[in-house]
């Protein structure tokens, strides 16, 4: 049975009440620093009620990171500032729970500022942009303040690396207080309908070394969506408004089933990494010869089976996670990758006609998508444009050939696929929708109409 019909972790974002009692996990940082100041952010409004029910925000500049608090890290300038390692403030022990081995690693943290949300949330998603040489990694937590002043605890949101040479670039289970709880890669409310929001978060940055060395990550992009997209069946129907086709690749990750089992069973449940290997390479991005010189050279589009392996994460069991999607997609020259909601299919229509096409999760049964022949509780695909009537024409990666891959779904069924947060799946139960999450990826230097169509959108 391929990931597109089996249950999948993804679209189950209220899952953090069957984990809420669970007890934190133990954080690799040994002591937490004192809270940073809140920023204040002109555009926040003053307390205006938010156009959207979305609150993307990143740190990118070196204005932005220096508003944190840094300890054993320092801000570089440049064309992509970032933080990088200065004087290590320690060294930890990390017993890497999926190699068995632990090893000693030198430490800096930058600590953000508090970002008051200006939706206050009962979902959040970190993403990064990173470059992490042999024999670095990082780790991204984020804390936050409860709509009735308690405090969550500091929650992993991952610990990653480019490589899997260092440590396995892992989720982390089991981080809960009972009221909110971390499900792989997305903090959630345990109970959205007792009133209860985060409305305010810190992230913090950990940077890891060998020691004695002079090896450094650098982190280019940090941020962190919150939300608090309303129960709902059906979505609003939306006015077609551009017809516009990206000329993005295709790939299937169909043709890679059976291929390197050890990561998620192969290709049938590649829908994530074959998409963004679509668009990375729409961008221009690449992996080289020698950075496929460890796959199969009989199968088919290796850099698939690379895109596999470098996103899967060794906790969930998967490549669907999707900051490490992102993060992915951000080594590759001068790109950059984000995680948010949108909130409509005119948000979409806006980003293609600024050539930024995007990867959409929806879930659905096979009645409900014409033209799919297929039913899925979570599923990536790439929308790369819109035709004259409106409808979405989308690189699905659910194709039996890479000439499969482009289809036409209709407008109406897509975006609320796509944009609800209830369903009813084949058993008539009521389960979780995807409420218009996506993966974005577009240039480091963005041209003005894609800083003015990203802007639109919310991301920064």
């Amino acid at each position: 049975m391929s990931r597109a019909e089996q249950p999948s972790r993804r679209t189950v974002l209220a899952a953090a009440a069957s984990v809420a009692a669970a007890a934190v996990a133990q954080g690799v940082v040994p002591a937490v620093p004192a809270a940073a100041a809140p920023e204040t952010r002109a555009e926040e409004g003053g307390g205006r009620a938010p156009a959207r029910p979305i609150d993307y925000r990143s740190w990118t500049t070196c204005s932005d990171w220096r508003t944190g608090t840094a300890k054993g890290v320092g801000v570089v300038a440049g064309d992509r500032p970032g933080v990088v390692m200065g004087t290590p403030v320690g060294t930890i022990s990390y017993p890497d729970p999926h190699t068995g081995t632990t090893a000693t690693w030198e430490y800096g943290t930058w600590t953000g500022p508090v970002h008051q949300l200006a939706v206050p949330a009962t979902e959040a998603v970190a993403s990064w942009n990173a470059d992490t040489p042999a024999g670095t990694w990082i780790q991204v937590e984020l804390h936050g303040t409860y709509s009735d002043g308690t405090a969550t605890p500091w929650y992993v949101m991952g610990r990653w690396a480019a490589g899997d040479q260092d440590i396995k670039r892992t989720s982390v289970d089991g981080q809960g207080d009972g009221r909110s709880a971390i499900s792989t890669d997305t903090f959630a409310i345990g109970d959205a309908s007792t009133g209860l929001r985060l409305t305010s978060y810190q992230l913090r940055l950990t940077l890891y070394r060998k020691p004695g060395t002079k090896l450094t990550p650098t982190v280019w992009r940090l941020g962190a969506m919150g939300s608090d997209i309303p129960d709902r069946f059906t979505v609003p129907a939306s006015t077609p408004g551009l017809a516009q086709e990206l000329k993005v690749p295709r790939y299937s990750q169909e043709i890679h089933k059976g291929q390197y089992p050890e990561y998620d069973n192969g290709g049938e449940a590649w829908c994530s990494p074959t998409s963004s290997q679509m668009i990375v390479e729409y961008w221009g991005g690449r992996p080289t010869a020698a950075q496929l010189a460890w796959v199969d050279p009989s199968y088919t589009d290796p850099q698939v089976c690379h895109a596999a392996r470098y996103t899967y994460d060794y906790q969930y069991g998967g490549c669907g996670n999707w900051p490490f999607n992102a993060a992915y997609a951000a080594t590759y020259k001068d790109l950059q990758g984000v995680v948010t909601r949108l909130a409509s299919l005119t948000d979409l229509e806006t980003l293609i006609a600024a050539g930024i096409p995007a990867i959409t999760s929806q879930s659905f049964l096979s009645s409900e998508l014409t033209g799919a022949g297929y039913g899925t509780s979570g599923h990536l695909m790439t929308v790369i444009g819109f035709t004259a009537e409106g409808d979405v024409i989308a690189n699905d990666p659910f194709s039996a050939t890479d000439d499969a891959v482009r289809r036409v779904y209709p407008r109406r069924e897509f975006e609320n696929i796509w944009l609800r947060t209830k369903r009813y799946n084949a058993s008539g139960k009521v389960v979780s929708g995807t409420g218009g999450i996506c993966y974005l990826y577009f240039p480091a230097g963005p041209s003005p109409s894609q800083l003015k169509a990203l802007d639109a959108v919310g991301v920064r």
